[in-house]
């Protein structure tokens, strides 16, 4: 018949085979632009930071629609962030109670009810001055369970 179009298994190969590379392309430019985006705001943050002492009074992981935020903070944070659980510290500056922002590493290296000396920039805390890397911490624990192993045999050797 005229009127009827069969695609045959060559044809479907090559549609799926251009619409995986439209796909690849598409996100391939959105991360190009994303970590162009990202270099931008790093070099805000290493402009503006400055190191202070805090005292942590309370952290928590929350949407930031449920934390005592500035409502220009609220309106200014892009709407994906809205819906997404963000680390929050209570924190003591000065004579002021401050909510501040943090990353996950960050906010694991931050005791409570301690003062803590930090690098803020606006309210996000960058990094916690005299941290620890992660690196460091696991040669640390490993150092520290070879002692344990150590003392162990001397004990049963004994």
């Amino acid at each position: 018949m005229k009127g009827d179009f069969i695609l045959g298994t060559g044809d479907i190969i090559i549609i799926v085979t251009l619409i995986i590379g439209i796909i690849l392309g598409g996100l391939y430019w959105l991360n190009k632009k994303a970590t162009k985006k990202m270099g931008d705001h790093q070099d805000m943050i290493n402009r503006s930071k400055q190191t202070t002492t805090i005292f942590v009074i309370d952290k928590k992981k929350a949407k930031i629609t449920e934390v005592n935020m500035p409502k220009i903070v609220t309106d200014q944070m892009p709407k994906m962030y809205k819906f997404l659980k963000l680390y929050f510290v209570q924190a003591k500056i000065g004579p002021q109670i401050l909510t501040l922002m943090c990353d996950k590493h960050v906010f694991n290296a931050i005791t409570v009810k301690k003062n803590v000396k930090v690098e803020l920039a606006g309210i996000y805390i960058v990094s916690v001055v005299g941290m620890k890397s992660q690196q460091e911490l696991k040669q640390i624990k490993k150092a520290k369970k070879q002692k344990e192993k150590e003392a162990k045999k001397e004990e049963k050797n004994k």
